[in-house]
C-alpha cells in the first residue's frame, strides 16, 4: 500500500490525495500532527529532512513535494490522461505544476495562511498578487475547458486546493467567472474528493458543469 504521511487542512498534501481518488489509487493516510512538532522528529526527518509533508512512501521510494508526487503517481499508477508521454502535453502541464509552486503560494495560499491560521505575512501584497493571478488563471478558463489539454490532468488537481480555498483568506472570486465555472467542473468529475472549507467553494461556483467523464484505473 503506498503511503502519504499528510495534514489534513494542507493544500498541497490536499492536491495529492484529490489526484489519488479521481485516479482510483489507494492510499494509506498517515496523519502529521504540526501542531506537536511531529514533523521534526527523527522518525519523519528520516523520511523528509526538510521537514515538510506531504511525503509519499511506496515500497522503497520515498518522495517529498507535492508537484513531484503528483507526477510520479500519474506516471506510475494513473491512467495516461492525466500525465501524457510527449514532452509538448508534459512541458504544458508542468507550466501549472509551477504556477502551484510559486505564485499560487505567494497569492492565494499566503493570504489562507494569514486569515486562517494566523501567520505573519504581507497580507495585503498576498491580496495583490492573488488578484493578478486570478485574472490571468480566468483569461485563460474562458477560452479552455481544463487548463490543459482539453481534459483533466495533474494540472488542474495541482492548482485546484488553493484557488478553491481562496474565500479562506478573504479572496473573493466572484469577479472571475471562469474560475468559478473551472472549480465546478472539477468538483464534477468521478471520484471527486472533497476537503473541509471546499463546500463553500462549490457554492460561489455557480452553474458551471462537466459532462466529461474520466475512467479511473480502478475501472474496466
Amino acid at each position: 500500500m503506498i503511503r502519504l504521511h499528510d495534514v489534513e487542512l494542507s493544500g498541497n498534501c490536499y492536491k495529492v490525495r484529490l489526484f489519488a481518488a479521481l485516479a482510483g489509487i489507494p492510499l494509506e493516510r498517515c496523519p502529521v500532527d504540526l501542531a506537536a512538532g511531529e514533523h521534526r522528529t527523527p522518525q519523519f526527518l528520516a523520511l523528509n529532512p526538510w521537514a515538510q509533508v506531504p511525503v509519499l512512501v511506496d515500497g522503497d521510494l520515498v518522495l517529498r513535494d507535492s508537484q513531484a508526487i503528483l507526477v510520479y503517481l500519474a506516471s506510475r499508477h494513473g491512467d495516461p490522461g492525466w500525465w501524457p508521454d510527449d514532452a509538448a502535453s508534459q512541458g504544458r502541464i508542468v507550466q501549472w505544476l509551477s504556477a502551484s509552486a510559486g505564485e499560487i503560494q505567494s497569492g492565494p495560499a499566503s493570504a489562507r495562511l494569514v486569515e486562517k491560521f494566523g501567520y505573519d505575512l504581507d497580507k495585503a501584497d498576498a491580496l495583490r498578487r492573488s488578484a493578478r493571478l486570478l485574472e490571468r488563471v480566468d483569461a485563460h478558463l474562458a477560452c479552455h475547458e481544463w487548463l490543459e489539454l482539453g481534459r483533466p490532468t495533474i494540472a488542474d488537481c495541482a492548482v485546484f486546493p488553493y484557488v478553491a480555498w481562496a474565500h479562506e483568506g478573504s479572496v473573493d472570486l466572484k469577479p472571475f467567472p471562469a474560475v468559478r465555472a473551472w472549480i465546478a467542473r472539477v468538483q464534477s468529475l468521478p471520484g471527486f474528493l472533497s476537503a473541509p472549507g471546499i463546500q463553500h467553494a462549490h457554492d460561489r461556483a455557480g452553474d458551471g458543469h462537466c459532462s466529461l467523464q474520466i475512467k479511473s484505473k480502478t475501472e474496466p
